[in-house]
């Protein structure tokens, strides 16, 4: 009689390609990068940076409800992105605006659903952060945690039997892998052998909950062996890596018809969100050691600085125009009219219910009644 053990007795390897000063490491096998494309995607990481720490103090100034920044994590949307082709489908988390920046969401699509105004393709009704872009295969982002991964896998199985070239990436954090949809998503994938990549960011922390308190495996990666699933963990905070796996990935999922995992290791710099205080939780030097020592920004700007295709005026000219546009961008869409109230009540039914008419009735009412505990800028 023998029982398989709980744990093998060493770790999974974690796929790296830059030392963390940027330097190659060597005899190191990696999926060349084009010039053209990697200072696209240093120029996005540092346009995300930016845009985090604007919008999180236009969250703080009371200018927008909420926000969730991607800080520490800015690799891992931008050179994922960067590895996928425009017809391959996304269906996000909440920390991926990285990938929406790569396929071309402007900065002012960005404050304009933050803002929640007229030009907001949701129409003022989700969260700030909540991004979606029809035009750019980017599903609609929600907060119930995990509930995209089943839905991921029966889209990449209508790909399959539409025999598209094409496959879907839907991100999820380590907490997410505690969700029953996440076991239920892999599972429909594997047996369906549905071309899906399921990429996780295992950044240490669900909110307040540590990676200890989450598992006792040994991380996510090797999770996909349990489903039949092939899988690799990667350094997410070497830009070159992740491009790397998840262009490996891609060909795998498309021309094998099948899914695979991925586990980037990564840390989460920034709070949970702006309802967060993470110092509460976790030690300051830990946070700082994350920001300064393992920055992924830093790391990849050395890379592409070393070898020529970057330089400090670049990146004087790059850091001032961003900040320009967006703060011009979230003036403008301040000044945006807001969506009027009877958008509040549209895009469900075909023919509103008698309850739903009554609801708006009754809302109408009560502005109308209450003026003043409603904003003026909104049509009723």
């Amino acid at each position: 009689m023998s029982f398989i053990s709980e744990s093998s007795q060493t770790r999974v390897p974690c796929y790296r390609v830059l030392e963390d000063d940027g330097d190659l490491i060597s005899d190191c096998d990696f999926q060349q990068v084009s010039k053209e494309d990697a200072v696209k995607m240093y120029s996005n990481m540092v346009t995300l940076q930016i845009m985090d720490n604007i919008f999180y103090e236009a969250q703080r100034q009371g200018r927008i409800s909420f926000y969730l920044t991607s800080a520490g994590e800015e690799a891992i949307s931008i050179a994922s992105a960067a590895a996928l082709s425009e017809q391959d489908i996304i269906l996000p988390q909440y920390r991926e605006p990285g990938v929406l920046l790569w396929r071309g969401f402007t900065l002012q699509e960005f404050a304009d659903q933050c803002l929640g105004n007229k030009a907001d393709y949701g129409k003022g009704r989700q969260m700030p952060t909540h991004y979606g872009s029809k035009k750019h295969n980017f599903f609609t982002i929600s907060s119930p945690i995990a509930t995209q991964l089943p839905q991921a896998a029966g889209i990449a199985y209508s790909l399959k039997m539409d025999n598209k070239k094409a496959c879907v990436v839907s991100y999820i954090g380590d907490g997410g892998t505690s969700e029953g949809d996440f076991h239920a998503g892999l599972n429909f994938a594997a047996v369906m052998e549905a071309p899906v990549i399921f990429f996780c960011r295992n950044n240490g922390w669900a909110i307040s909950t540590n990676v200890s308190e989450q598992f006792r495996s040994d991380g996510i990666v090797v999770k996909g062996r349990a489903y039949g699933i092939r899988s690799i963990r990667v350094d997410g905070n070497d830009a070159l890596a992740v491009y790397s796996a998840v262009s490996a990935a891609r060909e795998m999922a498309i021309n094998e018809q099948r899914p695979i995992l991925i586990e980037a290791l990564t840390y989460r710099v920034g709070h949970h969100s702006t309802s967060d205080d993470s110092t509460k939780y976790r030690q300051l030097d830990e946070i700082v050691y994350w920001k300064k020592a393992r920055n992924p920004v830093n790391r990849f700007r050395n890379w592409v600085q070393n070898i020529g295709w970057w330089s400090e005026q670049q990146e004087t000219q790059l850091r001032n125009s961003v900040r320009k546009q967006l703060l011009e961008a979230i003036q403008v869409a301040e000044k945006t009219e807001k969506p009027p109230l009877s958008e509040l009540f549209t895009d469900v039914y075909d023919h509103p219910p008698s309850n739903l008419e009554e609801q708006e009735k009754h809302l109408r009412e009560t502005v109308t009644r209450h003026p003043k505990d409603y904003p003026s800028d909104i049509s009723v």
